[in-house]
């Protein structure tokens, strides 16, 4: 099985920043025949009209840099504007507030021209409607998820990542696809993103990306561009954060 490398790194590097969750995961060098069980922390914001945070950590038990089981924990909240019908035959505006988890096992194999990986596991959801004077609090919801990703490189200096996330307890998706050349170290694209769920709801995101740049032992993505709602009329713009970093 060949290397696959984004840089001239370490192959730790690589694996870390081929495997990761809603972001690329990298991670610094480590000593050669290193078997210890790795441990990768990560964060994401996405910001705009619609928001979402997202913490977790990724456990590599034959480590990041080799094909083998992980596992994968992921918690995180968002808002988002919304109309729904009322009894007086007309629709409001409310908030859509929403907290999820899941826990997910998964396998990552790694090929000559990139990296796959796929996790499966158990999710659960709380969410709670305000029109700004009162609120109501829905039920729980609980289901099953499925996380898959592929970290591709079409050619020494380009880099196709794409992943794919659909989940039973709110019966919603999401997908993100980007390109990337490199430069100065960086995977510079563009990236689209759809997100949708069981009430009708769905945001496009279309913008630029600067992936695998880093500050000491942090690695970021950064993005932004136009984000398009079904609840709104017209566009408005996002920025999109992401940072990982080994223990």
């Amino acid at each position: 099985m060949g290397t696959w490398k984004p840089r001239s790194r370490p192959r730790r590097d690589t694996s870390a920043f081929v495997a990761g969750v809603f972001c690329a995961t990298l991670a610094d060098a480590a000593p050669a025949g290193a078997s210890e069980i790795d441990l990768l922390l990560f964060g994401s914001l996405d910001a705009g009209a619609a928001s979402f945070l997202t913490t977790g950590a990724k456990v590599a038990f034959e480590g990041l840099d080799r094909p083998g089981f992980v596992v994968l924990a992921s918690a995180g909240g968002g808002r988002r504007s919304e109309s729904v019908a009322c009894g007086c035959a007309r629709s409001v505006g409310v908030a859509r507030y929403t907290a999820v988890g899941a826990a997910l096992v998964g396998y990552q194999w790694f090929l000559d021209w990139g990296v796959v990986a796929a996790y499966a596991g158990p999710e659960g959801s709380i969410e709670a409607l305000t029109d700004g004077r009162t609120a109501a609090v829905l039920p729980a919801r609980y289901g099953l998820r499925l996380h898959g990703e592929v970290w591709a490189r079409p050619t020494a200096e380009t880099l196709v990542q794409a992943t794919a996330i659909l989940g039973s307890a709110r019966e919603d998706a999401w997908g993100r696809i980007a390109w990337g050349v490199r430069a100065w170290d960086t995977y510079f694209g563009p990236e689209v993103s759809l997100y949708t769920d069981r009430t009708g709801y769905r945001k496009w995101n279309l913008g630029l990306h600067a992936t695998d740049f880093a500050f000491g032992r942090y690695s970021f993505r950064v993005s932004g561009g136009v984000q398009v709602e079904s609840s709104t009329r017209g566009a408005s713009p996002y920025v999109a954060l992401s940072v990982w970093t080994p223990l």
